[in-house]
C-alpha cells in the first residue's frame, strides 16, 4: 500500500477550481438569458438608435401637457396675424418657421406646429398602446389555450380566428366610430373616441397574435418541461400560466413593438377619413387630412405631421426587429 499524500496547511487552503492569471471573478461568471439577450441587443447600434428615439417619444407623450405649459406652447391658439389672407398661408418662408414658431405654424389659424405635433403625440401613442395591449391579451389567452388543449377546443377557436381575419376591419371601424359619436356608456367627446378606437383596432386584430401563439405553444407543449410538469399533477392552468407562458414572453413581446407601428398607422388613417380623433384634439391623422385642401399652399403642413409618423414608426420597427434577433438569433 501507498502512504497517503500529505498536505500542508497553505495547500488544504487552495480553491480547488482553475484560476486563470489576470481575469476577474466577474468575467468568468455565468450569464442569465435576459443578460446575454442585452448584450446582443446592444451590439445592433441600429436598434438601440430605435430604442432611445422610442423612449424619447414615449417620454414627450406623457409629458405633453407640462411640456407645453413649461415652454408656454398653446396647440389651439390662433395667430391670424401671422396668415397672408390673400395666399392663404404662412407669411414668410417655410411655412412661417421661426425662432417662436420652430416647426412653422399652420396655413388655417396660424396655430404652432410644434405645439400641436406635442399634443397629437400622447393621443396616438395611447390608441396604439392600447388597442396592441387588448389584441396581445385576448390573443395570448385564446392561442394559448388552443395550442394547449387541441381537438374541438383548438377547432373553435381556430375557426373564430378565421371569422376575425374575414371582417372588412376599415369599413367595420368606420361605421361604429360614426355610430357613436353622440355618446355611449356614459362617454362622449374625446375620451369616447379614444375608447372606441382601443376598442375596434384591438378586438379586431387579435387573431394575428393568437394564431403565433398557437404554433408557438404547440412546439412547446411536448418538450420535456411540460411532460414534467404535467406528471408531477399539474393541471391545465397551472401549465399555460406558469410553464408555457414565461416561455412566451420573447414572441409576444417583439410582436408587440412590430404591431404598435402599424396601429398607429391605423389611428392616423382613420383620423384621416374623419371618423378618428375630432378637432379641436390635435392628432397627426388628423392634421394630414386637414393638409389635403391646404398643401399647394402650404406643403410643409403636411410634411411636418408626416415626418413625425414616419420616424415614430420607423423607431418601432427597428426596435422590434432588433428585440427579435436579441431574443431569437436563429431568426437571422
Amino acid at each position: 500500500m501507498t502512504a497517503p499524500i500529505e498536505t500542508t496547511g497553505a495547500e488544504a487552503g487552495a480553491q480547488p477550481e482553475a484560476v486563470l492569471a489576470g481575469v476577474k471573478k466577474s468575467q468568468i461568471e455565468g450569464r442569465s438569458l435576459t443578460q446575454i439577450a442585452w448584450m446582443r441587443f446592444k451590439r445592433d447600434k441600429v436598434a438601440m438608435a430605435g430604442g432611445v428615439v422610442v423612449i424619447l417619444l414615449v417620454l414627450m407623450a406623457v409629458f405633453s401637457k407640462p411640456i407645453q405649459w413649461i415652454f408656454n406652447l398653446d396647440p389651439n391658439k390662433f395667430n391670424q396675424d401671422l396668415i397672408d389672407p390673400a395666399l392663404l398661408a404662412p407669411k414668410g418662408g417655410w411655412g412661417g418657421m421661426s425662432w417662436d414658431h420652430p416647426l412653422g405654424v399652420d396655413p388655417q389659424y396660424g396655430r404652432d406646429m410644434l405645439a400641436r405635433i406635442i399634443d397629437g403625440s400622447w393621443v396616438s401613442l395611447l390608441v396604439a398602446g392600447g388597442a396592441t395591449l387588448l389584441s396581445v391579451c385576448i390573443g395570448t389567452v385564446l392561442g394559448i389555450v388552443a395550442g394547449y388543449y387541441g381537438g374541438w377546443i383548438d377547432g373553435v377557436i381556430s375557426r373564430l380566428m378565421d371569422t376575425f381575419l374575414a371582417f372588412p376591419l376599415l369599413l367595420f371601424a368606420i361605421s361604429i366610430s360614426a355610430s357613436v359619436q353622440d355618446g355611449f356608456f356614459g362617454l362622449d367627446g374625446l375620451p369616447l373616441r379614444i375608447c372606441v378606437l382601443i376598442f375596434v383596432i384591438g378586438f379586431f386584430s387579435w387573431p394575428y397574435i393568437g394564431r403565433i401563439v398557437r404554433a408557438q405553444t404547440m412546439t412547446l407543449r411536448k418538450r420535456e418541461f411540460i411532460e414534467a410538469a404535467t406528471s408531477l399533477g399539474a393541471r391545465g392552468p397551472y401549465v399555460l400560466f406558469r410553464e408555457l407562458l414565461p416561455n412566451l414572453v420573447a414572441p409576444i413581446l417583439v410582436y408587440s413593438t412590430l404591431i404598435i407601428p402599424t396601429n398607429i398607422l391605423f389611428e392616423a388613417a382613420l383620423s384621416f377619413l374623419g371618423v378618428g380623433i375630432a378637432p379641436p384634439q390635435a392628432s397627426w391623422g388628423g392634421m394630414l387630412s386637414n393638409a389635403v385642401d391646404l398643401y399647394t399652399a402650404d406643403p410643409q403642413y403636411m410634411f411636418v405631421p408626416g415626418l413625425a409618423i414616419f420616424i415614430t414608426v420607423l423607431a418601432f420597427n427597428l426596435l422590434g426587429d432588433g428585440l427579435r434577433d436579441a431574443l431569437d438569433p436563429r431568426s437571422k
